[in-house]
Parts: C-alpha cells; structure tokens; sequence
C-alpha cells in the first residue's frame, strides 16, 4: 500500500488493474474467491489508487463469464490478456486527456483475503457444487485435498455428477473410465485427477487401477 506522498507524485494519479469487478473481492485473492463462491462472470477494474486498499474510484471495466469447470489458475490466465487490454484502453484514454472516473459504493464492498492450507480439507456434507467449487478455487495453490483409502491426497480436477439418493456424503460410488465417484451431502463429484501424498500427478482410473480401493 503506497503512501499519499508517493500516490500525489504523479500528475494524473496511480492506476491499477484488480482482478475483480469492483467493489467486490477488494484484497488479495479476487479471482480465487469468484470462483469459490461459484460466480458465473467475473472481470478486471481499472481504478486509481488511494490510501485504502482497492477502494479507488474506478476508470473501466471488463467483464468475462467463468466457465463451469475452469479453474482459479486458468481464470488467472485469461484475466491477464484481459487486463493487459483493459491498461492499454485506459493509458490511451489518459493520454488524450482528462478521464471520468466513478466512486466505489463502499456499502457493496466485498473482502477476498489471502487463501491457506486450512482451506485445503474437503468437507463431503457440503453440496457437489461446493465441493467442484472448492476444488477449482484452491487451483493451482493450495489446492483441495481428501483422504480416500486411508490415503491423503490433493485434489486436482473434478466434475460434478448425479448422486444416489439415501447415500452418506464421503461415500464412494464408483470408479468409473473417467473418475472416482464420491457422494457429497447434495449430488456427488466425480475426481478427474488426484495426486497422492509423495506420488505424481494422476488421473483417478489409472491410480486405483494399481491401488484398488477397500470394498
């Protein structure tokens, strides 16, 4: 967080690009938190800065929906290429002369703070959704983690499936030709690849084809 001194230094002010559509997910992890919470779009915020953090009255914006199964990492990516677009629209806009900018409504503002590994755990009563989104949050740090067959393991890739009706979230329904099947407390998600405490990367069929599972 710069000091006033330094934001007043230049004469038309200190910009910044966030990760978010402002004033939501104002803090460090934006684009994470979209995706946990299951936004459908998200975007990028051109703003100047101020002594509060992420609070800046705000340039332009872009908008860009989150796909179903696209991960915080790869959201990252795109929202790179977005805002490197959104900065060269904005710079160019300055150059040619004054910008109108808009105050944030503070009573709208929503807190994104810095993700850790107490977040990793999977809890299976949550909702199928929940749980794909947990995964796809946590992606590619610190991600997800579960322990299947007295194993851990980190959780790397999920889709969300039908459940089985009467069956205990953490059940295990099957393994199928594309993933390991898991009863949550609503639905069930079907793990795509995992990856075992000291091992490698893998996809779910081919780990428990070489560790078949407890009946």
């Amino acid at each position: 967080i710069l000091p006033q001194r330094v934001l007043d230094i230049p004469p038309k002010g200190c910009i910044n690009i966030h990760a978010s559509l402002l004033p939501a997910y104002r803090g460090s992890a934006p684009y994470q938190w979209a995706v946990l919470d299951g936004c459908k779009e998200t975007g990028v915020t051109a703003m100047y800065l101020c002594r509060e953090m992420d609070a800046g009255d705000m340039i332009d914006r872009a908008v860009t929906p989150i796909g179903p199964n696209e991960t915080a990492g790869e959201l990252l990516d795109r929202l790179a290429v977005l805002g490197a677009g959104l900065l060269t629209r904005t710079l160019t806009r300055m150059a040619q002369g004054p910008v109108e900018a808009t105050a944030q409504d503070g009573t709208k503002a929503t807190y994104a703070p810095m993700l850790d590994k107490s977040m990793c755990p999977i809890d299976w009563n949550k909702t199928a959704q929940q749980v794909h989104d947990q995964v796809r949050g946590l992606h590619p740090w610190p991600v997800a983690t579960a322990v299947i067959n007295q194993t851990k393991f980190k959780i790397h890739s999920t889709v969300v499936v039908e459940g089985r009706e009467g069956t205990a979230p953490g059940t295990i329904l099957g393994l199928t030709k594309t993933g390991l099947q898991v009863a949550c407390g609503e639905g069930a998600v079907e793990i795509r690849v995992l990856q075992a405490d000291g091992g490698k990367r893998m996809a779910a069929p081919d780990y428990f084809r070489g560790h078949p599972l407890e009946s």
